[in-house]
């Protein structure tokens, strides 16, 4: 299959797939796309599962992804699953409105090559998806800020699991509610609590969820 060429930069058009479940918002995005030099979108998904069978079929350079998509799959689930795919696996571009550290940090750690905010201007999320597309970190300047941040002062290490357990905690679940919304035993989610405890310095449910959203842990 010939991809189209892009005359100015001499060499194949970055081939795209946009996942967002709002319609508005692809069709927004389409449209801006569609006057973007050396770009060409291949296909758009309303969610995660969608992006995954369309990204197996197109073979996308990038894929523009949203974090938040409704029912099924989240957009960092699906940028785990787009970039350990086997095979070749497109760069993932986060594009959300979300600049907690915790997104960030759960979508860099999926894989995802950058983070932008949809706030951007289409002149950097143009440039954005061409670094991408080489394998280019490209980072919003906030975001850039707070990973900056995060390396000066290295908040908790959490694992995936951990931060699923402290989100639950955060809304006032019990043990049993959170082993039921995790699927998970209530022997696991006690094991993971004392992790958490000792990770954050803590040792009650209420400190664990003060130090967590003073050190902006949760999404």
């Amino acid at each position: 299959m010939t991809h189209p060429v892009d005359p100015a930069r001499g060499h194949a058009a970055v081939r795209i797939v946009v996942c967002d479940d709002h319609a508005v918002v692809r069709a927004g995005l389409l449209a801006l796309l569609d006057s973007a030099p050396g770009i060409e979108v291949v296909g758009q998904a309303a969610s995660g599962e969608e992006a995954l069978a369309l990204s197996a079929r197109l073979a996308p350079d990038v894929v523009l992804m949203d974090l938040q998509l409704g029912e099924g799959i989240d957009g960092v689930e699906t940028t785990r699953r787009l970039t350990t795919a086997p095979g070749p696996s497109p760069h993932v571009l986060v594009l959300t409105t979300y600049d907690t550290d915790a997104d960030i940090t759960r979508a860099i750690e999926a894989g995802a090559t950058g983070y932008l905010l949809k706030a951007e201007r289409p002149e950097e999320l143009f440039a954005a998806i061409h670094a991408a597309a080489q394998g280019r970190p490209a980072l919003s300047a906030p975001v850039a800020s707070r990973v900056m941040a995060g390396l000066r002062s290295p908040r908790p290490s959490l694992t995936g699991r951990e931060r699923d357990i402290l989100a639950q905690l955060a809304r006032g679940l019990g043990n049993r509610d959170i082993a039921r919304a995790l699927f998970i035993s209530e022997a696991t989610v006690k094991t993971h609590l004392r992790r958490i405890y000792d990770k954050l310095g803590v040792d009650n449910r209420a400190g664990a969820v003060a130090v967590a959203k003073e050190q902006r842990l949760l999404p």
